[in-house]
Formats: C-alpha cells, structure tokens, sequence
C-alpha cells in the first residue's frame, strides 16, 4: 500500500468547506507574494469593468471576461509550479529551469489568447 500524505482531503461537506478556505488562502498568498498576480488582477478588474460597459451580447462579455479569468488561473498554475521548484532547490539547474519555463510560456500563451479574443471580438463588433 502506497503512503498517504496527512494533509490529503477529507471527504464529505468538510472537504468542501476546507477546500473553499484553501483556495482564499491560495489567492491571499499569491496576492502578497507574486507581482505578476497582482498586475493581471488589476487588469482583469480593468477589463471586466470594460467588458461589461461594452455593446456586445451577453456572451461576448462572457468570453472576453473568461480569457481575463484563464490568464489568473495559468498564473497560479505558474507560480505553484515556481514553488514548488524553489521548495525543493535553490540551485540552478536545468530542469528546474526548464519547468519555470515552461509556465512561463503557458502564462504568455493565455496572455496572447486574452489579446487575440478582446481584438476579435471588439474588431467584429465595432469595424
């Protein structure tokens, strides 16, 4: 039988109530700790903001507000990901490199995604 880690959830309603409190935690920490977070954060207050005002259905509004929401969600992907590189070692090496690329790269594909969307719908709706 495999080991199991002591902090693997519980289930039931408990499990849900603990995952809730460990998600606010997780966007505590990445509100305090990571810049990046804190500027798409911004820009998606911005946006949503925007997006709403705008003269375009219901879900076009939907669509430009939830490539705003993937850009924060690829960005805690990657920040999980720098973590748990940084957790493990310090030291450069190229793997771990090579892993903080690589969510590097997913936060900049959601980001060019995020700008594709909002050019296409705002170039259909408005020209």
């Amino acid at each position: 039988m495999e080991p199991v880690s002591e902090f693997k959830s519980k289930s039931g309603l408990k499990r849900i109530f603990s995952a809730f409190f460990y998600s606010i935690d997780g966007l505590r920490a990445a509100w305090k700790h990571e810049h990046a977070f804190r500027q798409e954060l911004g820009l998606f207050v911005v946006g949503a903001v925007v997006a709403m005002l705008l003269k375009v259905s219901a879900f076009e509004k939907l669509v430009l507000i939830g490539v705003l929401t993937l850009v924060l969600i690829v960005e805690l992907i990657n920040s999980a990901i720098e973590a748990v590189v940084d957790r493990i070692s310090l030291e450069r090496h190229p793997l771990s490199k090579n892993a903080k690329d690589f969510g590097s790269a997913a936060v900049l594909l959601a980001c060019l995604l995020a700008a594709a969307t909002w050019a296409v719908v705002l170039f259909n709706r408005f020209y």
